[in-house]
């Protein structure tokens, strides 16, 4: 499974150098990529950011038993720095539509712990030397139909089923693969649910599997089924 992953995974390399012989931060960032037989720039698939958020404002609204509306404003600041001169210029804007699973506990009357695993899909950009958006609103709701109706594709599509014992707990559940990180009917990102708890994104890397806010080894055990199911199937 690892030397699968590893063959998938192209070279990423952002150390592409000027004409004065200096490495350019900026480069590899804005040269032009291919995914999917599309063009893109900017970040290279497969590499992360880490981000702090501040203390954020949200509000929400009861629209019925099951549905709230939500809005939601905060600054978010990056762990660590970003290379001088690199990404987009200041004043760049972004549209996202984001899907996410929120798991809230009450701690006391007035405080709830919170996490949130998803995905994210980019409607739209708007340059910081330009006064429009990359896409009007009618395709940008295009974009998302055909986005969501991908995600509903996967969500009925049949999961992998999990069942193992890790410390003594009974774990059983299904994984849901996350269809763009397919290829060759071997997944490597796997949204995963167990014992009626979804737990987030299971992630292969080079070193193995992984899963944020997960114990290294209950993600490493959740990856052994994942990797048993697929070598059944091819």
């Amino acid at each position: 499974m690892a030397t699968k992953t590893a063959a998938k995974k192209k070279k990423v390399s952002n150390e592409n150098e000027d004409t004065a012989g200096k490495k350019d931060p900026s480069a590899g960032y804005n040269a032009y990529k291919k995914y999917g037989g599309h063009q893109y720039t900017g970040m290279q698939i497969g590499r992360s950011h880490h981000w702090h958020y501040d203390q954020g404002d949200w509000k929400e609204t009861k629209i019925t038993p099951d549905l709230w509306e939500i809005s939601y404003a905060v600054t978010k600041r990056r762990v660590g720095h970003a290379p001088e001169n690199s990404g987009v210029p200041v004043g760049t804007e972004y549209q996202w539509y984001i899907i996410s699973h929120q798991h809230v506990k009450k701690l006391n009357a007035n405080d709830y712990s919170t996490e949130m695993t998803g995905l994210k899909f980019k409607l739209a950009h708007k340059r910081a030397d330009k006064k429009s958006w990359s896409t009007k609103a009618v395709t940008q709701r295009k974009h998302l139909v055909d986005f969501l109706k991908e995600i509903i594709d996967q969500l009925e599509s049949a999961p992998i089923p999990i069942e193992f014992e890790f410390n003594g707990i009974l774990y059983k559940g299904e994984g849901l693969p996350i269809t763009q990180t397919c290829s060759e009917h071997v997944c490597y990102e796997i949204d995963i649910t167990l014992n009626d708890e979804s737990l987030g994104i299971l992630k292969h890397y080079k070193s193995g599997w992984k899963m944020d806010r997960i114990e290294p080894e209950l993600a490493k055990a959740i990856g052994a089924e994942i990797e048993e199911y697929f070598e059944h199937e091819t």
